[in-house]
């Protein structure tokens, strides 16, 4: 592992960025704060060349989301170590504390790295054609949250008098014709993304093999996943998607239920959900599956989690594999 004499610490917020730097030796830090913006970004580390040796320092900080790109992207395009690390587990390792500011949170991020080297990850930015798909299918969200809200209008119409009604129902069909176009240029765009690329495009093609897989899960799981670059297996993602198992219990009083953790990716839960759901009615494999372990007494929801967990690795092994899902339960005498 690269050894580090210096730790940057940067806490991100939307209009500045407070800046920590730690001396491995002698554990004396320092505080700067700037503009969160390309240049600003860029002449403060022009002039770190006085202070530290960039080729020795790892820079961190938390994942805020787009607030952090002008600084990963000046920082990869230098190619700096950058660890971006979820905020909670920031937090977590802290312990105790009372009160914060961004001067101590910077600081904070700043020993959160000296500390915990062994844990580094250095961030990569994904392909710019996953970044496409990432943005258009949030963008694809927006607008089917915001047609459910104007959907609910409907409900108001037995309660409200007809002539007042008609008058916003006018507008609400306007708006609502509108967020629907624009979710089927979405959708085509998107389609185009994949469609230009030869990888994402068999990766998607394996994905829909499977049996309860559809459009929008196989697209989500290329995002989420990285191209199946960000995983090393099956396991890693599934308690990224919040259905991997974990035991709870300690000494002989203690002994709670084994369950799934809530930190997790939470859209992709709900994504296989569904698919867990729809697999019930064309996999007769998993079909017969769920049907043996409710006879055996157990809850629905387990057995739904282990589905979930089932299509997981079989999405994987399809990717690994590069062949399509082959349903050998047909073949069984």
């Amino acid at each position: 592992m690269k050894k580090y004499l210096f730790y940057v610490g940067i806490d991100v917020s939307k209009a500045k960025l407070d800046i920590n730097i730690l001396d491995s030796l002698t554990l004396k830090s320092e505080h700067f704060i700037i503009e969160n913006n390309i240049k600003s970004i860029s002449i403060f580390i022009k002039k770190l060349d006085r202070k530290v040796d960039k080729g020795c320092t790892l820079f961190c900080c938390e994942n805020t989301g787009v607030y952090t790109n002008h600084l990963s992207s000046v920082l990869v395009k230098l190619n700096l170590d950058l660890w971006i690390v979820p905020a909670i587990e920031i937090k977590k390792s802290k312990g105790i504390s009372r009160g914060k500011n961004d001067k101590t949170d910077a600081k904070d991020i700043s020993y959160y790295s000296y500390r915990n080297i062994d844990k580094l990850k250095l961030f990569a930015f994904a392909s710019m054609d996953i970044q496409k798909l990432k943005i258009l299918y949030t963008e694809r969200e927006k607008m089917l949250k915001a047609l459910l809200l104007l959907q609910a209008t409907k409900e108001s119409k037995a309660f409200t008098d007809k002539i007042i009604f008609k008058e916003v129902s006018q507008i609400n069909q306007t708006l609502v014709k509108s967020i629907k176009n624009s979710i089927h240029k979405i959708e085509s765009k998107i389609k185009e993304v994949i469609k230009a690329n030869d990888q994402l495009t068999k990766q998607a093609q394996l994905i829909k093999s499977i049996p309860g897989l559809g459009e929008q899960t196989s697209v989500y799981l290329i995002i989420a996943t990285k191209g199946f670059t960000a995983f090393k297996n099956w396991r890693q993602f599934a308690c990224y998607s919040g259905v991997a198992p974990f035991e709870h219990s300690s000494g002989s009083s203690v002994k709670g239920r084994t369950r799934v953790n809530h930190m997790a990716d939470k859209k992709m839960k709900s994504l296989l959900q569904m698919c867990a759901m729809t697999t019930l009615k064309y996999d007769p494999q998993l079909k017969e599956y769920y049907k043996k372990k409710k006879a055996e007494g157990k809850n629905s929801m387990l057995v739904l989690n282990n589905i979930r967990c089932k299509l997981i690795s079989r999405v994987f092994a399809v990717i690994t594999r590069e062949t399509p899902y082959i349903n050998t339960y047909k073949f069984a005498s």
